[in-house]
């Protein structure tokens, strides 16, 4: 198996900005702003001699702390547990924190192989570690990891006693990656500790809790599925933060990567223009989607029926993703909402073979035929898939060019039907074939008579010379 390496640190020591430079992306957030990291976040490594899986932890706060840090420091300990070895990153610039002390202290505890990483180090390495072994941790290891500075040699210090993984370790399966989504605090992480069965993510009462997005691998039911918890996306005029706004980024390049999208609704909440943004933003996306309506418990029936009006008005065009009525607090609903996006997924990666895609279009067609464009009727021949995720079908034929946007949306609902793609949108493409007699019965430019070039017409002119003499 691979192993984890776990990078633990206070806040604002470049634990971030280590992972993206270990992991060879930008999936972490990084600013300049103090715990801007909150849960757990796993990547591939992708810098060093053998293959593993980092992890990256929001800072680690004293067991006194209060509120979302206390929570933050929760989800950095149980990486801890987790972990074959654990990077602890300090600040070579600043130096010897009493927080780094303390932090020493706790990880000796552990049991775990600590690595001391003193980060900030460009251009003074010697100097900026030498203070730092007085943490006791054995030889401080200078990096500086938004130059990229030792880290190559430092990954092949840390995974040094490791063996190569197999072969089979390293060939994943292609899994179902399900992004959950929706506005801040309609219940997002907490839909996600439900499905996992487990405190994953952290889950406080305050808007904006989760701020960047979370990949979670996960098993249930001998499936394997992963979870993308994403934050909460607020309308345009009131995101004001640097931060948010690329959380918010991060939330819509999710919602591209995943395979379905699970729009969270809060019940005891109005569906609002947002929600139908967000819900525009998946559709627009191409993402398969499973609607699940949180906060159901303990509602009366009255609310209840008003709510469902409001999701008829608002979400029609999302007619045909599946609904669902759930309290993830509570657990009600989940395993339902998880067989949904099994369902959404299958219609999404569906394989349609061009014969049975073809009948269809001659059962569509001889239902109702496309409507009439001045003298001629658009003629549709045949189809062919053209891709998935969303499904894309191509019709072939002539003067489909004229077919207008009202018969495009029965085609979609008419193979939607035909074969069952319940929960994910679907994508009707015309091709128009050439007409070869198009050309040769187009006029010359050079002449407004026909379309004789300038030899043929000099001898006829010719000829009639003659005639007249």
């Amino acid at each position: 198996m691979k192993p984890t390496i776990v990078i633990v640190g206070r806040p604002n020591v470049g634990k971030s900005t280590l992972f993206n430079r270990l992991t060879r992306t930008r999936d972490a957030i990084v600013a300049d702003l103090p715990g801007l990291t909150r849960d757990r976040h796993y990547g591939e490594g992708r810098v060093g001699p053998k293959p593993y899986l980092v992890v990256d932890t929001g800072g680690l706060e004293p067991v006194a702390a209060e509120g979302v840090y206390r929570e933050m420091a929760r989800q950095t300990r149980q990486a801890v547990d987790e972990a074959d070895s654990v990077l602890f990153v300090v600040d070579g610039r600043n130096g010897v924190a009493p927080q780094d002390i303390a932090i020493a202290g706790e990880l000796r505890k552990t049991g775990r192989r600590v690595w001391l990483v003193v980060n900030k180090s460009e251009g003074r390495a010697p100097a900026a570690a030498a203070e730092f072994h007085e943490l006791g941790l054995g030889d401080p290891l200078p990096i500086s990891a938004a130059h990229g500075e030792n880290i190559s040699d430092l990954m092949d210090i840390v995974l040094a006693d490791y063996p190569h993984a197999s072969k089979d370790d390293e060939d994943e399966d292609e899994v179902p990656r399900i992004a959950i989504v929706g506005r801040p605090n309609v219940g997002k992480s907490t839909l996600v500790n439900a499905l996992l069965g487990e405190e994953r993510v952290v889950v406080y009462d305050e808007p904006g809790t989760t701020r960047d997005s979370v990949h979670i691998d996960f098993e249930r039911g001998g499936k394997r599925y992963t979870l993308i918890d994403t934050a909460g996306v607020r309308r345009k005029g009131r995101v004001t933060e640097a931060v948010e706004k690329f959380s918010v980024i991060k939330t819509l390049q999710s919602i591209s990567d995943a395979n379905v999208a699970v729009l969270v609704l809060d019940a005891q909440q109005e569906i609002s223009d947002q929600d139908a943004h967000i819900a525009g933003y998946i559709l627009e996306a191409g993402r398969a989607l499973v609607v699940a309506v949180n906060k159901w418990d303990g509602l009366p029936e009255y609310q209840r029926e008003q709510i469902k009006v409001h999701l008829l008005r608002k979400l029609d065009f999302l007619s045909f993703a599946r609904l669902h009525f759930i309290s993830a607090l509570k657990g009600q609903g989940v395993g339902a909402v998880l067989k949904s996006v099994d369902e959404a997924f299958a219609a999404a990666m569906a394989k349609l073979s061009t014969p049975r895609l073809s009948r269809a279009l001659i059962a569509a067609v001889a239902r109702q035929q496309p409507p009439r464009s001045g003298m001629n009727r658009p003629k549709l021949r045949y189809a062919h898939q053209g891709g998935s995720n969303p499904p894309r079908i191509v019709i072939h034929g002539n003067a489909l060019e004229k077919v207008p946007d009202s018969y495009r949306r029965f085609l979609e609902h008419f193979f939607r039907d035909i074969f069952r793609l319940q929960g994910t949108p679907l994508r009707v493409e015309f091709k128009s074939s050439e007409n070869p007699f198009e050309r040769k019965r187009r006029p010359n430019a050079n002449w407004a008579g026909g379309g004789l070039n300038e030899r043929e017409r000099e001898r006829r002119a010719k000829g009639k010379t003659r005639d007249r003499r």
